[in-house]
C-alpha cells in the first residue's frame, strides 16, 4: 500500500505538507523493496537522458536541451514517444531506426541499464537512516560519473559541465545538506563530535576538493594525466570529503593498472597474430612486446577515477575498514 513519502526510519516525509501535495508524493517507504524497484525503473529514464548528455556535451555548439526531442543522427527524423521507451524500444526495433534502418548502437540501451543500475545501487547502499535527499544526491553524482566515463572513453576529455559543474554542485549541496559529510574527519573535528552544521560541511567539502586537486595537479604537471582528470577529482572530493581521498585514488590506480596490463596483452596478441600472417614484416616476440607497451599503456584515467569516487561515495565506511585491514 502506498504511504506518505517516508524516510528510512519510517517517518512521514509528506508530513506537514498540504493534503493534495502529500497525495502527489505518496510513495512506498524509502527502505522498502517496492521503493527500490520504483527508483530503479526511474533510473531507466535517467539513463536515457544520460545518452543525450554523452552524445551532445562534447559537440561544439550543441545543447542538451536543444533540440528538445530526440532524433536519428543519420536521417535526422524526430523520434516518437514509442521510440523513446528505454531499452524496450531498442529491443522491439531490433536495434534499428524505423525511418532509415540505421543500426542503433548497443551503447544506448547499455547506458539506460547503467542508469537503472546506478539508481538501484544508490538505493541499496543508502546508509541506515539515510534520507531521500542523500539518495537523490548519490544518484545524481553517479549519473555524472557515468557521463564522464563514456565521454572520456570516446573523446579523451571530460566535459566541464560534469567537472566544474560538479564542483559548484558539491559546494551548494554541502551547504544545504550537511549530513552528506556527517562522517568527514574535518567536519567532525570542527564540531567536536556534535551534529554537523553547514559550516563544517562546507569545510569538509572544500578540504576534499583542495586535497584531491592538489594531489592530481602534481601528476598533471608531469603529464601523467590530463587537466580534466584534475577537475573531476576536485568535484569528486567535494562530495566524498577529505576522508576518502586515499581509498578512491587507490581504487582508481589499481583498476587502471589492471586494465592497462590487459590492454598491453591485447595489443601483444594482435601484433603477434599479424606477424604470423605476414612473417616478412615480423621481427619476433621482442618487437611485439615493445609495440604492445607503447600502444597499450595509453588509457583515459577518468573512468577509473569515476569508479573510485563512486565506490567511496556509496560505501565509505566499508572501504575504510578494508583499507585499515589491508594496512
Amino acid at each position: 500500500m502506498a504511504l506518505p513519502f517516508t524516510g528510512a526510519g519510517g517517518e512521514a516525509m509528506g508530513a506537514g505538507l498540504p493534503l493534495a501535495l502529500a497525495d502527489l508524493v505518496a510513495l512506498p517507504a524509502l527502505g522498502s523493496m517496492a521503493f527500490g524497484v520504483w527508483w530503479t525503473l526511474m533510473g531507466l529514464f535517467v539513463g536515457s537522458f544520460l545518452n543525450v548528455c554523452i552524445h551532445r556535451l562534447p559537440l561544439e555548439g550543441a545543447s542538451v536541451w536543444r533540440p528538445l526531442r530526440s532524433h536519428c543522427p543519420k536521417c535526422n527524423r524526430q523520434l516518437t514517444w514509442s521510440e523513446n521507451v528505454p531499452v524496450l524500444s531498442w529491443a522491439l526495433q531490433r536495434g534499428r531506426c524505423r525511418g532509415c534502418g540505421t543500426t542503433i548502437q548497443w551503447r544506448y540501451p547499455l547506458d539506460e541499464l547503467l542508469g537503472a543500475g546506478a539508481c538501484w545501487v544508490a538505493w541499496a547502499l543508502l546508509p541506515p537512516g539515510g534520507s531521500f535527499a542523500i539518495l537523490a544526491v548519490h544518484t545524481v553524482v553517479l549519473s555524472g560519473l557515468i557521463v564522464a566515463t563514456f565521454v572520456d572513453f570516446d573523446r579523451w576529455e571530460i566535459p566541464d559541465e560534469v567537472s566544474i559543474g560538479g564542483m559548484w554542485a558539491a559546494l551548494i549541496v554541502s551547504a544545504l545538506l550537511p549530513e552528506l559529510h556527517a562522517a568527514g574527519p574535518i567536519a567532525r573535528r570542527f564540531t567536536d563530535g556534535a551534529q554537523i552544521d553547514w559550516i563544517a560541511s562546507l569545510m569538509e567539502c572544500g578540504a576534499g576538493m583542495a586535497l584531491w586537486a592538489g594531489i592530481l595537479y602534481s601528476a598533471y604537471r608531469t603529464d601523467a594525466m590530463g587537466f580534466g582528470d584534475v577537475k573531476l577529482m576536485a568535484a569528486g572530493g567535494g562530495f566524498i570529503g577529505s576522508g576518502g581521498i586515499a581509498a578512491a585514488l587507490l581504487i582508481a590506480v589499481v583498476a587502471g593498472s589492471i586494465v592497462g596490463v590487459l590492454n598491453i596483452l591485447r595489443f601483444y596478441c594482435v601484433v603477434r597474430r599479424r606477424q604470423r600472417t605476414r612473417p616478412q614484416h615480423g621481427r619476433g616476440v621482442r618487437d611485439a612486446i615493445r609495440t604492445a607497451r607503447v600502444c597499450g599503456r595509453y588509457l583515459p584515467f577518468g573512468p577509473y577515477l569515476a569508479l573510485g569516487i563512486g565506490i567511496v561515495l556509496l560505501d565509505w565506511k566499508d572501504v575504510m575498514t578494508l583499507q585499515h585491514i589491508g594496512g
